[in-house]
Protein backbone atom coordinates (compact mmCIF):
# COMPACT_ATOMS: atom_id res chain seq x y z
CA UNK A 1 0.00 0.00 0.00
CA UNK A 2 2.83 2.42 0.80
CA UNK A 3 4.48 1.73 -2.54
CA UNK A 4 1.28 2.57 -4.43
CA UNK A 5 1.00 5.87 -2.53
CA UNK A 6 4.64 6.63 -3.31
CA UNK A 7 4.10 6.13 -7.05
CA UNK A 8 0.87 8.14 -6.97
CA UNK A 9 2.65 11.04 -5.24
CA UNK A 10 5.57 10.78 -7.66
CA UNK A 11 3.23 10.93 -10.66
CA UNK A 12 1.44 14.01 -9.31
CA UNK A 13 4.62 15.89 -8.36
CA UNK A 14 5.24 18.74 -10.84
CA UNK A 15 8.14 20.51 -9.12
CA UNK A 16 10.54 19.81 -12.02
CA UNK A 17 8.18 21.18 -14.68
CA UNK A 18 9.27 24.76 -14.06
CA UNK A 19 12.91 23.79 -14.49
CA UNK A 20 12.16 22.18 -17.84
CA UNK A 21 10.32 25.33 -18.95
CA UNK A 22 13.32 27.50 -18.08
CA UNK A 23 15.74 25.17 -19.86
CA UNK A 24 13.61 25.22 -23.03
CA UNK A 25 13.24 29.01 -22.86
CA UNK A 26 16.98 29.49 -22.36
CA UNK A 27 17.78 27.17 -25.26
CA UNK A 28 15.41 29.12 -27.50
CA UNK A 29 17.05 32.42 -26.56
CA UNK A 30 20.54 31.03 -27.22
CA UNK A 31 19.41 29.59 -30.55
CA UNK A 32 17.87 32.91 -31.58
CA UNK A 33 21.07 34.71 -30.64
CA UNK A 34 23.10 32.33 -32.79
CA UNK A 35 20.79 32.91 -35.76
CA UNK A 36 21.08 36.68 -35.36
CA UNK A 37 24.88 36.57 -35.09
CA UNK A 38 25.12 34.34 -38.17
CA UNK A 39 22.92 36.74 -40.12
CA UNK A 40 24.60 39.95 -38.97
CA UNK A 41 28.16 38.63 -38.58
CA UNK A 42 29.23 39.16 -42.19
CA UNK A 43 28.07 42.77 -42.17
CA UNK A 44 29.90 43.46 -38.92
CA UNK A 45 33.13 42.04 -40.35
CA UNK A 46 32.78 44.12 -43.52
CA UNK A 47 32.08 47.28 -41.53
CA UNK A 48 35.08 46.66 -39.29
CA UNK A 49 37.34 46.19 -42.31
CA UNK A 50 36.04 49.43 -43.85
CA UNK A 51 36.74 51.34 -40.63
CA UNK A 52 40.27 49.94 -40.42
CA UNK A 53 40.96 50.92 -44.04
CA UNK A 54 39.60 54.43 -43.52
CA UNK A 55 41.60 55.01 -40.34
CA UNK A 56 44.74 53.66 -41.99
CA UNK A 57 44.52 56.33 -44.69
CA UNK A 58 44.20 59.26 -42.28
CA UNK A 59 47.05 61.12 -40.68
CA UNK A 60 47.24 61.37 -36.94
CA UNK A 61 48.05 65.08 -36.87
CA UNK A 62 51.53 64.59 -35.45
CA UNK A 63 54.55 65.07 -37.66
CA UNK A 64 58.07 63.85 -36.98
CA UNK A 65 60.45 66.83 -37.01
Amino acid sequence: MKLANFFKAFKNDESGAVTVDWVVLTAAIVGLGMVVMTTVGGGITGLGDAIVDDLGQRSSGYENQ
